[in-house]
């Protein structure tokens, strides 16, 4: 073997170990990609329900966004006399509210309620700021929005901009909730 054929043997290694440097994270990924071996991110990272497809909800009943204008809604929708399960969701509504800290004020609650109005002691004393709303069709229509698994009787999100974009359980955690809306307020270039 000449000294020349020597002297390409490291050079060669050399340029191969350059290119696996290069080319084997690629490859890798490739491979993690399309086997489905990857990390991927969980399905989802929301605790309420995106409701697609978003809703523009200001066009049939523009009185909603003159309830807080410019801000984000927070609907609780009750067609009854508000006995002890109504005023335990209205109180998780007040608490998510508070819970925002410094974002509390781009928030309004919305009691939007059928024929029985909140107490107006209750109303006064435990629900300070809560907007009462009387319209049987906003609350037909929020209704109707929702997919068959979800149950009736939650909190619905609405963007200031009139529209509706998120539905939360009445039993979930408030914190969970707080969540989810402090996501979407970093998210939002509105409101």
């Amino acid at each position: 073997m000449t000294q020349a054929e020597r002297k390409k043997g490291p050079a060669r290694l050399q340029l191969l170990l350059i290119a696996a440097l290069f080319l084997g994270p690629l490859l890798f990924a490739a491979w993690m990609y399309n086997s489905g071996k990857g990390l991927a991110p969980a399905a989802r990272s929301n605790h309420g329900e995106l409701l697609e497809p978003i809703r523009h909800l200001a066009d049939e009943y523009p009185e909603i966004l003159r309830i807080g204008p410019g801000q984000w809604l927070l609907v609780y929708v009750y067609d009854g006399d508000c006995t002890a399960r109504c005023q335990d969701a209205l109180y998780a509504q007040r608490q998510s509210r508070l819970m925002l800290g410094n974002d509390m004020s781009r928030l309004t609650r919305v009691f939007l309620h059928g024929e029985w109005a909140l107490d107006k002691v209750l109303a006064d004393e435990q629900q300070a700021g809560l907007k009462p709303v009387h319209n049987r069709s906003l609350a037909k229509q929020l209704e109707s929005t929702l997919p068959d698994n979800l149950p009736r009787g939650g909190f619905f999100l609405i963007d200031p901009l009139g529209n509706l974009v998120m539905y939360f359980k009445s039993d979930l955690d408030p914190r969970e909730m707080v969540d989810d809306i402090k996501h979407l307020f970093d998210l939002s270039r509105i409101g």
